[in-house]
């Protein structure tokens, strides 16, 4: 198994993150639905990580992918963000970036986006439809 990198954070956005856990939006809880339990070929996804100065929707330390779901929230704050992910992104940690309305109206091609991309970023063999779900 591949180390786990260790990524710097700031330890005062802990309880932030818990905070944001605990409260999370309706597109949050659709998708990590499919990411919790190591659903997604088998990676282990953390939601409300905090890294560096900034906490993130989404991460996977090994494969060092960051999901951001950006909502109305978001939509003001595009140059802070894209700040951010800059800085993150020095830390060599890669973005998928969806929209709020994208994970509430089709969850299903959302999910299939991301095992694309982890299928093509790794050297992970592509499911046999026919096996993929079952036991």
């Amino acid at each position: 198994m591949k180390r786990k990198t260790i990524i710097p954070y700031n330890p005062k956005l802990k309880e932030i993150a818990r905070q944001l856990r605990n409260n999370s939006t309706l597109s949050e809880i659709l998708l990590w639905r499919h990411l919790k339990g190591k659903q997604m070929l088998g990676y282990d996804f953390d939601r409300q990580k905090p890294i560096d100065n900034y906490i993130v929707d989404f991460f996977c330390n090994e494969l060092m992918l960051a999901i951001e779901i950006d909502g109305i929230s978001h939509e003001h704050k595009f140059s802070d963000d894209e700040i951010r992910q800059k800085k993150l992104e020095s830390l060599e940690i890669r973005f998928l970036r969806f929209t709020d309305w994208d994970v509430k109206r089709d969850i299903e091609a959302v999910v299939t986006s991301i095992r694309n991309w982890i299928l093509e970023h790794t050297n992970q063999p592509t499911p046999n439809p026919s096996q993929e779900g079952s036991l």
